[in-house]
């Protein structure tokens, strides 16, 4: 009867410690990067010619909902909306989607050489998270190199107060396939240009700067101002594929981060691309209906992140050793 006793005694306290264990790893999960959904997803992702015909496939804008309300902040390509119809659908259909976040947007004028085919740069963001409190569009006018960029970029700065970097900036840029090299080195004037503006070094270029395969080799890559400045890091490893089709694979998508602040706010090995096709179960078909970019994104930590790990272990191994000394003296007594 005592050993009967003792060994339920034994199973009940065994519960309790470890219910009083998963309560003191609950404040530092995020620590550990268990709590990946308290952190700020900032995404960038090419729709491939989104207009008023995309907006009109039920299919198509559900996908997108499921897309872009996993990301706090998206950076929108390739949005064609001629007559200004399709983005305010599009921010409908998220809203509906994800009724926890109200999603707002900021969308650049269109930009393009050619009147017949012109696009915008749209960030998408849930308001609760992060505020818009700047933005404007690069001049492209520096002397000697007017006009260096095809769609030149629309720089905006969103204040996170729950993130470990607090504001930041976002460059998006959309480099023209036949002009990669020259556009992705005149980014690195944008950065200058932003960095004397706004007096920030919290700054992130991102979005398809066909920087792979056949549009930028590993040698022309290696000569960018972009590359080679060691205050800027490459985020993407380097064999990712963001193409949906088979036949490619390619790291046309980017994120890159300036300065050792951010790179630090940046939760390691969180850059990568989002498979929706494998995500959602769809085939190679139904996926490039969709797109034929996979979306990229990044993770910033939040404000729990400060927390050190080391203090985690020390409390842990603290409070583990008093639950032992407990429940040892129980049995003792009991015995």
């Amino acid at each position: 009867m005592f050993n009967q006793t003792k060994s339920s005694l034994c199973v009940i306290l065994t519960a309790v410690t470890m219910r009083h264990i998963f309560l003191l790893l609950l404040p530092y999960l995020d620590v550990c990067g268990i709590q990946a959904a308290a952190n700020l997803r900032v995404c960038a992702f090419n729709l491939q010619h989104f207009g008023e015909s995309k907006a009109k496939k039920q299919d198509v804008m559900q996908t997108y909902a499921k897309i872009i309300t996993r990301c706090d902040v998206c950076l929108l390509q390739e949005v064609r909306d001629n007559r200004q119809k399709a983005l305010p659908q599009l921010l409908e259909h998220l809203n509906k989607y994800d009724l926890q976040h109200e999603y707002k947007a900021v969308a650049s004028e269109r930009l393009g050489r050619s009147e017949t085919y012109q696009e915008q740069y749209v960030f998408v963001y849930r308001a609760n998270k992060v505020t818009v409190t700047g933005q404007y569009q690069y001049p492209d006018d520096k002397p000697g190199d007017v006009d260096a960029f095809s769609r030149e970029p629309f720089v905006v700065r969103f204040k996170a107060p729950k993130t470990a970097i607090k504001e930041f900036v976002l460059i998006p840029q959309h480099t023209s396939p036949a002009n990669v090299s020259k556009e992705l080195d005149a980014l690195y004037d944008v950065l200058q240009h932003v960095r004397r503006r706004w007096k920030t070094e919290n700054i992130m270029l991102l979005g398809d700067f066909n920087a792979d395969c056949a549009y930028l080799s590993k040698r022309s890559r290696g000569k960018l101002r972009l590359f080679r400045d060691n205050n800027l890091f490459w985020l993407m490893p380097e064999k990712t594929d963001t193409t949906v089709r088979d036949s490619t694979s390619c790291a046309y998508d980017r994120i890159v981060v300036h300065g050792d602040t951010l790179a630090n706010a940046v939760v390691p090995f969180s850059a990568k691309p989002f498979n929706f096709q494998m995500e959602y179960r769809l085939s190679e078909e139904e996926a490039l209906k969709v797109s034929d970019h996979y979306p990229i994104e990044v993770l910033l930590k939040n404000n729990a992140s400060k927390v050190s790990f080391s203090l985690f272990l020390v409390s842990l191994l603290i409070f583990s050793a008093d639950e032992s000394l407990s429940l040892m003296a129980i049995l003792l007594k009991v015995g």
